[in-house]
């Protein structure tokens, strides 16, 4: 990634020139996603807010109970333990950074651990919600056409909203049902389509997006032939899942944990979809399985003596 694309603002102080050159460091060196640098830099720039406060002006005078009390505020402002987790995460990058380059002498997180973390279920919705939301765009209009080929694909690959949004035209081989998605950091992976989803994206090209005047060759468009971004798509989901009679709470990664949690209902090996999901590790994918007590109810009844 251009290094010159990613400072999005010029620097108020100091800190924030320091802030700058570690995030670039991250991005060339590292090759960290975009949407985890500006993470990053939230963080880091509520890490400063708070040091403010607390009148410390030179990275050498901070202490870790200074850091400590960073997360604790956090906590106390509302913050998930996961969003706390990444922020330490970026603190103790950030002064991993400041040691390195001679900033200052020593790095007083190397003694910081980070906390534990209990693993959420993540929402998801059953197979008849599912079908209820999918049945629920207007065939009858340009919108509601795209609309259905974006939620069937989505649940058809389990993408990453932030992957489908990027999806180009490319990339989509319909006549070998199968996508190639761009994932987190910059990995690639190939997703099989259904019957369904692929008759679903024909038609959004042949009806939709053939007629629409663009200069991008991203696959799902706006109405003016520009690419949708994230708040649009989980918009739109929300919207089809209220107008299905479905009053759960959707969350960004809905569509994603249905279907990993749908294909190991029905006895998908675990591997496989981690393999899908582009998880670099399977503990990660391992979740799921906490999730698919109807299977294992059904399993247990069948080949369990007293079953």
């Amino acid at each position: 990634m251009d290094t010159a694309t990613f400072t999005q603002e010029v620097p108020k102080d100091k800190n924030q020139f320091l802030f700058e050159e570690f995030l670039n460091y991250l991005s060339v060196e590292k090759g960290l996603a975009a949407n985890t640098l500006i993470a990053y830099r939230q963080d880091l720039n509520q890490y400063n807010d708070f040091l403010k406060k607390q009148k410390i002006s030179d990275w050498n005078r901070v202490t870790r109970i200074h850091i400590l009390k960073f997360l604790n505020a956090e906590g106390k402002r509302g913050l998930e333990s996961s969003s706390i987790a990444r922020g330490l995460v970026s603190i103790k990058l950030f002064h991993r950074y400041l040691t390195k380059e001679r900033y200052v002498e020593n790095d007083v997180t190397s003694v910081l651990e980070s906390p534990k973390l209990w693993k959420k279920l993540p929402y998801f919705l059953t197979m008849q919600e599912m079908d209820a939301i999918l049945k629920t765009p207007d065939p009858k209009q340009n919108s509601g056409i795209r609309d259905l080929a974006l939620l069937e694909c989505l649940y058809a690959t389990g993408m990453r909203v932030s992957e489908i949004t990027d999806l180009r035209i490319g990339n989509v081989y319909l006549d070998n049902n199968f996508i190639k998605c761009r994932g987190k950091g910059d990995k690639e992976r190939l997703v099989p389509i259904g019957a369904m989803a692929v008759s679903a994206c024909r038609d959004y090209l042949k009806r939709v997006r053939s007629k629409l005047k663009t200069t991008t060759d991203h696959f799902f468009l706006g109405r003016r032939g520009t690419g949708l971004s994230r708040q649009f798509v989980w918009q739109m989901i929300k919207k089809y899942a209220r107008l299905a009679g479905i009053t759960k709470e959707i969350k960004p990664h809905t569509f994603r944990h249905s279907f990993a949690t749908h294909l190991l209902e029905r006895g998908a090996d675990l591997r496989v979809v981690q393999e899908l999901l582009g998880h670099s590790d399977i503990s990660t994918t391992q979740i799921y399985t906490h999730i698919s007590g109807n299977r294992l109810k059904s399993i247990h009844a069948k080949f369990h003596p007293r079953g």
